[in-house]
């Protein structure tokens, strides 16, 4: 199955722009690592120790830790896009060890998420790292049943609290839907759980599993709904891209099918400028703390979708792409017209 190649002046062009600032700033990458683990360190200790003082404290203290810990994963994210490190194994180490503390393999992650990369926006390759959607006409075929479950899947009750919890506790010990043959997947997935288990044991020998879990979990659970939130808003907004293989683009795709997030400064340095993921997309070789300077030195991504945190509530239930009028709506939207038909 072919679909709509760009012609060489289109790639030319878009290499150009982007090229000066593909790879690596070692001494950077090295700084964002220092400021985000050393922090997520010491505010774990901190809600250690504020056990002993009242578990509402320690739950406050969960909200920076849980910023830490998103930033962190924006590292690993990085690392497995090979944008991080210049060299493949100080990037796989560190892709690794922030993966456990995660919880999220990192060589599974990495390909499912290049999947995501390579596909997003087109219809004919959903399927791996992205957020099941389907169109007005697909569902408008399925049995009532399958019309309910997708509808439970797609409410932001599930989608932002049980569903993410399930995700990266439980999917990602075992994730059934890929194939056997990703043997580098699969290696990571039980090392990361092996690494789990050491974890475990080392906390119930030292300070006690009951109060590393205290510690952890809330940790763990905000982070997974954020997360999600994160990954949502980046590609699930009205007039975002999605088109049928023979005609999908990948420039296309990567610039209108991806928004620009803008948060405080505050969030956008702790969330490590992933917002800005419309230049993430153009390019994932470009580090997280250039995306921000691609953006603003050249016009060509200032025309695109621009989603600020108060919108969220409207695009959280956006749940159908519709083919004709080619925007996503929710299931009120089908309802109104299928009255008003």
């Amino acid at each position: 199955m072919s679909h709509a190649t760009p012609d060489r002046e289109t790639v030319q062009k878009w290499n150009e722009i982007l090229r000066p600032y593909w790879g690596p700033d070692t001494r950077r990458s090295v700084g964002q690592l220092l400021t985000s683990a050393i922090p997520f360190a010491l505010l774990w200790y901190a809600m250690l120790r504020s056990l002993d003082v009242g578990y509402w404290l320690t739950l406050l203290l969960a909200v920076p830790t849980t910023g830490f810990m998103m930033r962190l994963f924006m590292i690993q994210h990085d690392c497995g896009h090979g944008s991080f490190f210049a060299s493949r194994r100080a990037r796989d180490l560190v892709g690794f060890f922030i993966g456990v503390l995660l919880l999220t393999p990192y060589e599974y992650w990495r390909k499912t998420h290049a999947y995501h990369h390579a596909h997003s926006g087109d219809l004919d390759f959903r399927g791996f790292g992205d957020i099941d959607t389907f169109t007005v006409r697909e569902y408008l075929s399925w049995s009532a049943g399958k019309r309910f479950a997708y509808r439970v899947y797609r409410h932001p009750l599930l989608l932002f609290t049980v569903g993410p919890a399930f995700h990266f506790i439980v999917k990602h010990r075992y994730p059934w839907d890929i194939p056997r043959d990703w043997t580098q997947a699969w290696r990571s997935v039980w090392l990361t759980n092996l690494a789990l288990v050491v974890v475990l044991g080392v906390a119930w020998a030292t300070i006690g599993l009951q109060r590393f879990l205290l510690v952890q979990v809330p940790i763990t659970l905000m982070a997974c709904s954020l997360g999600v939130w994160l990954f949502y808003v980046q590609h699930q907004f009205e007039h975002t891209y999605w088109d049928r293989h023979d005609e999908w683009d990948y420039y296309d795709a990567s610039l209108h099918g991806s928004s620009y997030l803008k948060l405080p400064g505050p969030l956008q340095w702790i969330t490590a400028n992933i917002g800005v993921h419309h230049v993430h997309h153009m390019s994932a070789r470009i580090p997280n703390y250039k995306l921000q300077q691609v953006h603003d030195e050249n016009p060509e991504f200032h025309e695109v979708t621009v989603i600020t945190a108060r919108d969220s509530w409207r695009l959280i239930w956006l749940t159908l792409w519709d083919e004709d009028e080619r925007r996503l709506i929710g299931f009120k939207d089908l309802k109104r017209r299928q009255v008003a038909a």
